[in-house]
């Protein structure tokens, strides 16, 4: 049995060796061969000569440098592309996802799941993180028809996927791509642990509010078309509010004729060109995302490769 461990590292350069001592110590009393594959994503910092220095004196340690700042799930896609293990273990660089649950993972994996979720009981966020990420989950779960893959609000990326796991995500090109929504779109036998979600090691997250709208956007568009549907049956509503204040102005005119004010037309205005206004906007989203896909781009490009 061979095991990768895969982070994708970005503003990291003092959790680096931490990181490197606290999976080998949780993986090693499992007696099997393994790697830890560290992806840099653009380090504004100096991870990458952290991560060079750990692969110069570790051989199971491999490092891969990505050309710029890509993003977190093209990280995780790049290496789950460089691994040919039997299991792949993704999980974040900043250690609050603790490596000590590798061995219970890997124990669940050869119970015959395909894909071993962890669930956190509380996520050791900051109140406005863990408020938003709430927010999120609810408005994708309503936005998504299918059942079989909407979000759990306390599963996070750090997860176990076998070999046939691996393959099948790796054949989806979406060009906006986030690794849980792509799970659970594959389906496969699956279960989940319980897990203690730690404080951040060192530094701060770097998704600010503008990178968590974006990527809840992202999300929320890449798996569901519903949003405009939505704006459809927003347009039919309208109408129908229109036609039927149109006929009570109507009938009021013979009965008791009155003086319409500007200011109910102004606010009738404003109103409906706000609710065509968002519609072109989401039509808009829709449309940039199929132009984007239809480029064909590589999802992410790799300069440096070390201990391959």
């Amino acid at each position: 049995m061979k095991i990768s461990i895969i982070s994708p590292v970005y503003g990291a350069e003092k959790i680096v060796k931490k990181l490197v001592l606290e999976i080998q110590n949780c993986i090693q009393p499992l007696r099997v061969e393994y790697e830890i594959i560290l992806v840099e994503d653009g380090s504004p910092d100096d991870s990458w000569a952290r991560i060079e220095e750990v692969c110069a004196s570790n051989p199971k340690v491999k490092g891969v440098r990505l050309s710029r700042n890509f993003g977190q799930h093209y990280a995780i896609s790049a290496g789950l592309e460089m691994s040919d293990s039997d299991y792949a273990i993704v999980m974040d660089c900043d250690l609050q996802d603790n490596p000590e649950y590798i061995p219970e993972m890997v124990r669940q994996a050869e119970k015959g799941f395909d894909i071993v979720y962890t669930v956190k009981e509380q996520r050791a966020h900051n109140w406005f993180k863990n408020i938003t990420a709430k927010v999120f989950n609810s408005i994708f779960n309503f936005l998504i028809d299918n059942s079989s893959y909407k979000a759990h609000k306390n599963i996070g990326s750090y997860s176990l996927v076998n070999r046939k796991v691996v393959e099948a995500y790796l054949q989806v090109k979406d060009s906006r791509r986030h690794y849980l929504m792509i799970l659970r779109w594959l389906g496969f036998k699956s279960t989940f642990i319980e897990i203690e979600h730690r404080e951040r090691f060192e530094g701060r997250s770097s998704y600010d509010f503008r990178r968590l709208l974006n990527h809840a956007i992202d999300g929320i568009t890449s798996q569901s078309d519903k949003l405009l549907r939505l704006s459809i049956y927003v347009g039919m509503l309208m109408s129908a509010v229109a036609f039927i204040a149109g006929l009570y102005v109507v009938i009021r005119s013979f009965i008791d004729p009155f003086q319409s004010g500007w200011a109910s037309v102004i606010v009738l205005i404003l109103f409906v060109g706000g609710i065509t206004i968002i519609s072109i906007g989401i039509s808009g989203i829709y449309i940039g995302r199929t132009f984007e896909q239809s480029k064909g781009r590589p999802l992410y490009l790799i300069d440096k490769k070390l201990n391959f």
